[in-house]
């Protein structure tokens, strides 16, 4: 009888969670919805994916004699980056996802673009593609968890465009089950290529970029400081991309490298993540709403490329689950231990014999998620990092508009209770 009363507890309790889980995030969802409203900006919408060959931004003219302008203020090394328009910029995991997303809005914006995948044929189409629709990209074949191969690709991106200007770590995947059901080699895996392949990568960076300058930017997860059950070792490959990432850039800003170093927080974003996991659940696995656009980590990543950032959360509930999981702690835990089995299950049993990146390549040149889900187009939380100046203004606008609105209601109920 304990055990049923405790089961039903236990039930209640993850219910519970969950509830106040999806709440949170209506939250987050309409204050970003109501501002973006105030802006004018669209609602978001239901996408499966996103049209190849939008028109090409006019390039700015080339100035490939001239550096990166690195300046000490202050004892502090000061980086100016250069217009995407003058970069060529290496992207890993670029056959799927956000790396995918990325490479074709920086080559829409008139960057040189070099990208790195396992895919040959996926690549290939790719370059194919960005150069038909009027743009600049060349591949190079490489596992992120061989370095030597990583090495070639750089070689690949100097032989034809002399320098790179911007390098971003982007491959990665998963693993969905409990730690203690998973091979130890699957663990192993999984850390050659979020963690070594980010180690790899980001050397093969700094040399590259410590003459000329430029900017480093690692894609890490809200996850790099909040884990999550049954993707354990996902998170700590993230925590661990985190820490690496912080410690580079410490040393880089002691030797006074012009180089930026970004770590990307993204939230729940709809790309193929969870198609290109391994599972090891008893269900086919899903994303926690609410879901982001990865057009919005593309964003991201293109922002930091010409304007230096310590760190960037993609979507308002990055932030808030990051928030959650360094001041909060015990709660975050709590939480997600309750819906363990709840928050990340499609509703579908686990499919015979699927296949997954684990090892091999999955990318089928997919920026969105087989899934069809609802997704947030906009983040007011982004608009807000970007053009920091306009938020101000609106916020001060909202805050007077505000004032001046209470103000006349103490003065009408003043006056009412006068007559």
């Amino acid at each position: 009888m304990a055990r049923h009363g405790s089961h039903r507890h236990c039930c209640v309790d993850g219910w519970l969670a969950e509830k106040v889980q999806t709440q949170l995030g209506i939250l987050v969802v309409s204050v970003e919805q109501r501002a973006l409203d105030r802006l004018g900006l669209a609602r978001p919408r239901l996408r499966t994916h996103r049209p190849p060959g939008l028109p090409r931004v006019p390039e700015h003219p080339r100035r490939d004699e001239e550096h990166y302008i690195a300046r000490t203020k202050g004892g502090s090394m000061q980086v100016k980056l250069k217009p995407l328009s003058e970069q060529t910029i290496v992207i890993t995991g670029a056959t799927s996802g956000i790396g995918l997303c990325t490479a074709r809005m920086a080559a829409n914006r008139g960057a040189n673009v070099v990208v790195v995948a396992r895919n040959e044929d996926a690549l290939h189409d790719l370059v194919d593609e960005i150069n038909a629709s009027g743009g600049t990209a060349i591949y190079a074949i490489a596992d992120v968890a061989d370095e030597d191969a990583l090495e070639r690709a750089a070689e690949t991106a100097r032989l034809r465009f002399r320098h790179i200007d911007t390098w971003v770590n982007n491959a990665g995947t998963s693993i969905y089950g409990r730690i203690m059901d998973v091979p130890t080699e699957d663990l192993r895996r999984l850390f050659e290529t979020n963690v070594w392949g980010v180690v790899y990568g980001s050397r093969i960076a700094v040399n590259n970029l410590r003459e000329r300058g430029g900017a480093l930017i690692n894609v890490g997860s809200e996850t790099s400081d909040a884990a999550v059950p049954l993707q354990g070792m996902y998170s700590a490959s993230k925590h661990a991309v985190k820490g690496f990432t912080d410690a580079l850039r410490m040393e880089v800003e002691a030797d006074k490298l012009p180089i930026s170093i970004t770590l990307i927080k993204p939230t729940a974003i709809h790309t193929p993540f969870p198609e290109n996991a391994k599972n090891y659940l008893e269900y086919e696995p899903r994303l926690p709403p609410p879901l982001y656009a990865p057009e919005l980590v593309a964003e991201a990543i293109l922002h930091c490329a010409e304007n230096p950032t310590r760190d960037f959360f993609v979507g308002g509930m990055a932030k808030v689950h990051s928030s959650m999981g360094l001041n909060t702690p015990r709660l975050h835990e709590k939480m997600n231990e309750t819906m363990i089995d709840t928050m990340q299950n499609s509703g579908e049993p686990a499919h015979a014999n699927r296949s997954d990146g684990l090892y091999d390549t999955n990318s089928r040149l997919s920026e969105r998620g087989a899934q069809d889900r609802f997704v947030l187009e906009h983040s007011l939380y982004q608009q807000a990092k970007l053009h920091p100046a306009l938020t101000a203004t609106i916020a001060v606008a909202g805050g007077v508009a505000l004032a001046a609105w209470l103000g006349s209601k103490v003065s009408s109920s003043t006056g009412l209770r006068a007559n």
